[in-house]
């Protein structure tokens, strides 16, 4: 009897410390909707207030899940699938068009407590190209699908399957068609400029670490106006777009794919903390302004550790962007 009491003294204990755990991880959500040549003049009030109310409306939907207690992955897909919903990102329903005047999304996610990862790119018929992803992380032996292998996937999983016509936006209509005068005008002059740019990228992604201290990362993108030949850019790719480790951080880009697909850009933020001992806001800052910018890439990305310290890091004007903390704090910014 006196074992079978300690027995229950001590399961009782237990349950309490890990309660109490829970109870002290520094939980939080931060995301993004792309990063560019975001100007305050170049934007209207109204237009402004759409964005900020979205950003908040997107976070909710995901902190309000783990401060339930609900788990980091979960948090990330539904968030952003709810930016994928929106046509005022380029993502799901607003997302640019290719040169043929089509879309083709990209999305990925990873899981920093297991390191499975799950990628797809280049999906045309899938409305939700996150939970896309996320099915190839669970239900398959892959980590990369592409092309109408991954629409057939996305099928078979019961996912919701939509006719491209759902995805088009007169505003990235109008997009497709700048983007062309541009290039016809003058090719080479343009294919530097702010102006071209900022025509061309935008993401949207979700870092999250949840109560139990797991990190996830999830991102999603139509990818550049004006695409040719099937071109992937960096959110698909496992440690350039998305990544998440337990030991370090979860990490989510958006900007010019090509400098962030060759700089690693979100394994290295987390190499940098785990070799180097770096804050993750230190972290980003070097790979964002010291390595990607000085060779001619422009964008940003967010991050969050795995002690819940952030970072919201940009080499560009604006990101559009937002954090919940664990005490529900919301900071929603759009300008740098």
């Amino acid at each position: 009897m006196k074992k079978i009491l300690l027995l229950t003294i001590f399961l009782f204990t237990s349950c309490l410390n890990n309660e109490k755990e829970k109870k002290d991880i520094n939980f939080g959500i931060v995301i993004h909707g792309g990063a560019g040549t975001i100007l305050k003049e170049n934007m209207s009030d109204e237009k402004e207030k759409q964005y900020l109310d979205a950003l908040e409306e997107a976070i909710k939907i995901g902190y309000n899940i783990i401060n339930d207690g609900g788990p980091s992955q979960l948090a990330v897909e539904k968030t952003i699938n709810f930016l994928e919903n929106s046509p005022l990102f380029n993502a799901g329903k607003g997302a640019v068009l290719t040169s043929s005047g089509i879309v083709e999304l990209d999305a990925s996610f990873m899981d920093g407590k297991t390191l499975n990862a799950g990628a797809v790119a280049g999906v045309r018929t899938l409305k939700n190209p996150i939970s896309a992803a996320i099915k190839v992380m669970n239900n398959s032996p892959h980590v990369f699908l592409s092309g109408e292998g991954a629409d057939q996937f996305g099928k078979e999983q019961g996912l919701e399957i939509v006719n491209q016509e759902y995805f088009l936006t007169k505003r990235r209509i109008d997009g497709l068609e700048k983007v062309k005068e541009m290039e016809l005008d003058n090719e080479i002059s343009f294919i530097n400029s702010n102006e071209y740019i900022n025509q061309k990228y935008g993401t949207v992604g979700c870092v999250v670490l949840d109560k139990n201290g797991n990190l996830a990362s999830g991102t999603s993108t139509g990818g550049m106006t004006n695409k040719k030949w099937n071109r992937i850019g960096d959110v698909p790719v496992i440690g350039a777009g998305t990544y998440a480790n337990n030991l370090t951080c979860a990490v989510s880009s958006t900007g010019w794919g090509e400098f962030f697909i060759r700089n690693v850009v979100a394994y290295d933020i987390s190499a940098l903390i785990e070799y180097k001992g770096l804050s993750v806001n230190e972290a980003a800052k070097i790979v964002i302004h010291d390595k990607v910018a000085k060779i001619g890439g422009s964008g940003g990305v967010i991050a969050i550790d795995n002690k819940g310290n952030i970072a919201m890091e940009m080499n560009t004007p604006g990101m559009y962007r937002a954090h919940i903390n664990s005490k529900g704090k919301l900071t929603v910014k759009i300008f740098n």
